[in-house]
């Protein structure tokens, strides 16, 4: 179910952070205090069908309670066509799940999080960035809840 919402996230529990790609989607996970962030592996998926199958596996193995979604607006606020794709994906991953998902603008956060990356080789930083993007979509998620917004 997909709901424009933070407040109906648990205030317990895990939450997943995705950061999607067409081929790569970065994926972190908070402890279930929600005081952690940890980025982990990328999923690498040929199809949506395929994405969605891997979160699901995901779901389950890490109790997950709420799904962070990043939401890549253009800078004007507006859609992009990769902002019709993570639609068309939340929506099917929506039809195969109860667990709530919620969007967050994640404008910048690759910016951010390759700054927070430090000096890296430019292959680590291809390899690591997007789980490191969907950290840091998580964590500001994260404080948007905390916040009580």
């Amino acid at each position: 179910m997909i709901l424009s919402d933070f407040k109906v996230l648990e205030k317990k529990g895990r939450l997943l952070g995705i950061d999607w790609g067409a081929r790569r989607t970065g994926i972190a996970v908070s402890d279930e205090t929600k005081e952690f962030v940890f980025a982990r592996e990328p999923i690498l998926a040929e199809n949506i069908d395929d994405q969605v199958h891997k979160i699901l596996g995901l779901l389950g193995s890490e109790k997950i309670v709420g799904i962070v979604l990043g939401l890549p607006l253009r800078m004007d606020g507006g859609d992009s066509d990769t902002t019709t794709a993570v639609r068309a994906f939340a929506q099917k991953l929506s039809e195969k799940t109860d667990v709530p998902i919620v969007f967050l603008d994640e404008t910048l956060s690759s910016a951010e999080a390759q700054g927070q990356m430090g000096r890296v080789r430019r292959n680590e930083i291809k390899e690591k960035l997007d789980s490191q993007a969907a950290r840091v979509i998580l964590e500001n998620a994260i404080a948007i809840v905390k916040r009580g917004c």
